[in-house]
């Protein structure tokens, strides 16, 4: 048995355990560091083989290492927990969730990429973390047995006599103003684990709105960037898009266009209705993706404004503070920001796991 398997939460004499040491397999730009770290856990390091988000997890998660490397070409070895003495370890596995979106129109078996949960569960088998958390889309669990990685991961989990619980949660639950649902699976050494309870909506609190977290951002126009927010940044729009946009109103979409401004693909075609529209203040925004900043791939316009959002704009529809900076093109940093965890949906997370450690 590995030295970790045999240890015990150890609980200071003022009720509290020692704080969680986090890795974070897959980490992206951030999201679920930031959160996490909200909740109280600490982050030890980080993992990415993307160099903006490398760079951009950087610059804002401090005192975290990073490993910015192919986790296939990673050993179990690179890591070295047994400096944390008795401290509880989480890991976290966010594998890219492209291969199992419904987003993507071009499924591939052979993906490379749909093999990374087994490689992050090297780790865990090498090492039998106190805690695992593993997020992605939820077509992660709708993948047949056969075809899926995450019939595996859970044998594994089961041969290391890890309790875990697992759903599909939607964001909004958890206070982030988005339509969007995440697969959520947090497995224990200690039985009793519990997926975060909801803080919004269901009778609780009312879902969180475009307005609320994008309100009182400062105007801009399309192609322009704030003098005080480098990533209050707007794509540049076309001419024709910039006549259509004009004629679409908040909450509305191509169908107020008049015959003129329509694409000849669109004429015939009910479906995509998000595409080319604008949000509204008072709901949430549709699930943001990697172009969530251009006009032409969703329902990304601004409620008013006659652009698409901007880089902080989509951040802050994600949760992240208004602090947080981005690396890289205005591309790149839009990808990093629609893979990303919600900050305040991994802060959710993290709370529920400290309260199961402290039982």
């Amino acid at each position: 048995m590995f030295w970790l398997q045999s240890r015990t939460l150890s609980k200071l004499a003022n009720g509290k355990i020692e704080m969680i040491k986090v890795y974070d397999f897959f980490s992206g730009c951030g999201g679920t560091s930031c959160g996490l770290s909200q909740a109280g856990l600490e982050i030890v390091t980080g993992l990415d083989s993307d160099r903006d988000a490398a760079s951009t997890y950087r610059m804002n998660i401090k005192g975290a290492s990073f490993l910015e490397t192919d986790i296939r070409s990673l050993s179990e070895e690179a890591l070295d927990l047994k400096t944390h003495g008795g401290a509880p370890i989480l890991f976290c596995g966010c594998a890219p969730c492209q291969p199992f979106s419904k987003q993507n129109r071009n499924l591939d078996f052979n993906d490379p990429r749909r093999n990374l949960l087994s490689e992050f569960g090297r780790f865990v088998q090498r090492w039998t973390p106190d805690y695992v958390l593993v997020e992605n889309v939820p077509g992660l669990q709708r993948v047949s047995p056969d075809e899926g990685p995450l019939r595996s991961f859970i044998s594994l989990l089961n041969s290391l006599n890890y309790s875990f619980v697992s759903g599909v949660l939607p964001a909004l639950w958890y206070g982030v103003p988005q339509t969007r649902e995440r697969f959520i699976l947090i497995a224990s050494l200690k039985a009793g684990v519990f997926l975060p309870p909801a803080s919004h909506g269901l009778g609780l609190k009312s879902p969180s709105t475009v307005e609320d977290w994008i309100g009182e951002l400062p105007s801009i126009a399309a192609g322009e960037t704030h003098s005080d927010d480098p990533d209050h940044q707007a794509a540049r729009l076309s001419d024709l898009n910039l006549d259509r946009i004009a004629h679409t109103p908040e909450g509305g979409g191509r169908e107020a266009w008049p015959e003129a401004l329509r694409l000849e693909c669109h004429k015939f075609h009910k479906g995509h209705s998000d595409v080319y529209g604008r949000l509204s203040w008072k709901k949430p925004a549709a699930g943001l993706t990697t172009r969530c900043i251009s006009y032409s791939n969703g329902r990304f316009g601004h409620p008013t404004q006659d652009r698409a959002i901007s880089v902080r704009e989509a951040a802050s529809l994600q949760t992240f503070p208004d602090w947080y900076k981005f690396s890289g093109s205005l591309a790149s940093r839009a990808r990093q920001i629609g893979n990303a965890v919600p900050p305040l949906m991994a802060k959710q997370i993290g709370e529920a796991i400290i309260s199961h450690a402290l039982q």
